[in-house]
């Protein structure tokens, strides 16, 4: 078996990709008032902060910051995973079972990037915004719902047209 290596720094921001098992689900999207509780369940217990994310139907990206002295990224992301399995349980989903080990609702790991500087930082918003456009569900950034694309337009970062090139209302990779 692979040993997976992670770069385990305290404090740091990384950028995730965090898929479920089956890629032509659309259980995030569909309970995502429960993604939502299970990301707070998860905040009120390991603190981070989310500077972007972005919700696709089967997988979501996101750019999370620990808090100095914290290193245990796999703890949190189980912790989400967990809470969002069971509350899908818990609503009646039937979920069956991978092995003894768990559900085949999520993939078993995750992949992470530690964000080295604020270039780094910024083309990987910029990915997570752009990234339902990229996946063809929407035309522009801005309509796809479950970004924080809207956060950024609310605090002035960026407009409401961003990824978009002026006058022709088709979007382009920034």
């Amino acid at each position: 078996m692979v040993n997976y290596r992670r770069n385990l720094v305290p404090g740091a921001t990384f950028f995730f990709t965090v898929a479920l098992s089956n890629r032509h689900s659309n259980a995030l999207t569909a309970n995502i008032a429960l993604l939502r509780t299970s990301f707070r369940k998860a905040r009120a217990e390991r603190p981070f902060s989310t500077d972007a994310i972005v919700i696709l139907p089967e997988h979501l990206h996101a750019i999370l910051t620990l808090p100095q002295g914290d290193t245990n990224v796999p703890l949190l992301w189980r912790r989400i995973k967990t809470v969002f399995t069971q509350g899908l349980i818990e609503s009646g989903a039937t979920l069956p079972q991978r092995d003894a080990t768990g559900r085949t609702l999520w993939q078993r790991r995750f992949w992470e990037r530690t964000i080295r500087d604020d270039v780094d930082l910024a083309q990987h918003i910029d990915y997570i915004h752009y990234n339902p456009v990229k996946h063809g569900l929407t035309a522009t950034p801005s309509a796809w719902p479950y970004s924080s694309l809207h956060r950024f337009i609310r605090a002035g970062i960026c407009t409401k047209d961003w990824g978009c090139p002026p006058g022709d209302g088709l979007c382009g990779e920034p």
